[in-house]
């Protein structure tokens, strides 16, 4: 897969996430993607939310890899 396919489909991954987290009233930005580990930017409300690391690898990272399987991790930058 290409850097661009990969892009791509993390987009679409984030598309389809992105709903619920606008309705918590927060977002999430992709920052880049580097070897295998997607950046992200969690918005909003997400910020000082205490179940953000859950959502993170549970709701995103899941997410993100059905759509691009070869993504090991997805971080949030601050």
């Amino acid at each position: 897969m290409t850097a661009t396919e990969t892009q791509n489909n993390v987009e679409k991954a984030l598309e389809e996430i992105r709903p619920f987290l606008v309705s918590d009233g927060g977002n999430i930005k992709l920052l880049s993607i580097e070897n295998n580990t997607v950046k992200v930017q969690l918005e909003g409300a997400c910020i000082g939310c205490s179940v953000n690391q859950m959502t993170l690898k549970n709701g995103v990272e899941a997410t993100i890899k059905k759509y691009a399987p070869q993504i090991e991790e997805v971080i949030n930058v601050e």
